[in-house]
């Protein structure tokens, strides 16, 4: 307990500065945050999680009981997230972890009322996910922004749930653009300073005119806190999904079926994605494609890198055809390939 008041005492050391900071032209968010709290909401989340027997379980009488508790569904696990109301008919965006495998999920709007929430859909390439209640009268909402209007240096202010403390907001600046964190091949996050913490995933990130162009997602952190560098999904990737979500519960993405690599890691001097694999069956297969191709264009556009051609490609619906041009032993060619739609699993 000691320990605990020891560290809020900086925090009210640095609160009393503020003022003084305020008069030197640092911005007062009290306004943007009065009008845009009313939009966030706090996600509570039941799901069950299930465990893989212990060796050390096997072969003892405790197998059976194991076994048993897994097929009745597993252990209950709680969970919290945060996200943003973006109808006030009741649509919401979240993140696709924070709701996941969930059983029941609820949803607490910042006058305190809770919801029972359905799961719309749901897309694992981004991590969003969209949510609906049924509210008894309109509610408050917000609306995306354009995040390719944000510079780095400029401000931002966070708001959802952190550590289930609902209703609370951090401020920061965009620290840089264009992150890619190794999640997917959607990596494009905007990196910020604003305190994000285990509960903030799925909340909006704002600009200063109450905007979301972003929906915080990740955070680097050594001890599991915030580390001052937080990732956010911006917003214009996520409109189209969103957009598609409310459609029709999904988001249908283009596949090729190869697995890729970058030609400058495989010692090519022509850069590329190279062919490593062709699946059986796959539109790549039956368009000609084969290992060792080096795939330099789509539609006359340059491919540098294997993930440009993976992103490219989910970027794209199901049944359009493109023209990939190639390099197969030594000789530029084009193919014709109609994109096929992609499995959960799949590469590119």
């Amino acid at each position: 307990m000691p320990r605990r008041l020891a560290l809020l005492v900086p925090v009210a050391l640095a609160a009393c500065a503020r003022p003084a900071a305020a008069q030197r032209g640092l911005p007062d968010f009290a306004d943007l945050a009065e009008r845009v709290l009313p939009a966030v909401v706090s996600i509570q989340v039941t799901s069950r999680e299930q465990s893989t027997l212990p060796p050390e379980l096997r072969g003892t009488p405790y197998e059976r009981y194991f076994r048993q508790q897994q097929r009745r569904g597993g252990q209950l696990v709680q969970g919290a997230g945060s996200g943003f109301i973006i109808e006030p008919a009741g649509i919401i965006v979240t993140n696709g972890h924070v709701v996941g495998n969930a059983t029941r999920v609820t949803v607490t709007t910042h006058d305190g009322t809770e919801y029972a929430a359905r799961v719309i859909g749901s897309d694992d390439l981004t991590d969003l996910a969209l949510l609906r209640i049924t509210p008894r009268g309109q509610l408050a909402a917000v609306s995306l922004g354009v995040s390719d209007n944000m510079r780095v240096g400029q401000w931002v202010m966070a708001a959802g749930n952190p550590f289930g403390l609902g209703g609370s907001v951090t401020s920061g600046i965009i620290s840089a653009r264009g992150r890619d964190i190794g999640a997917g091949p959607f990596d494009d996050f905007i990196q910020t300073d604003a305190p994000i913490n285990p509960g903030n995933s799925g909340g909006p990130l704002f600009n200063m005119a109450g905007e979301v162009i972003g929906i915080n997602t990740a955070i680097y952190s050594p001890s599991g806190a915030s580390a001052g560098i937080g990732f956010a999904v911006p917003s214009d990737l996520a409109r189209p999904v969103v957009e598609a979500l409310l459609r029709g519960g999904r988001v249908d993405r283009g596949w090729l079926g190869v697995s890729v690599s970058d030609a400058d890691e495989q010692g090519r001097r022509q850069r590329g994605a190279l062919v490593m694999g062709v699946e059986r069956g796959s539109p790549a297969a039956r368009a000609g494609l084969r290992q060792g191709d080096l795939v330099v264009a789509m539609n006359g556009e340059r491919v540098e890198t294997s993930r440009a051609l993976v992103r490219n490609v989910a970027g794209l619906p199901p049944g359009e055809t493109v023209r990939l041009t190639l390099i197969r032993g030594g000789r530029n060619q084009e193919i014709a390939v109609q994109i096929g739609r992609r499995p959960n699993d799949s590469q590119g």
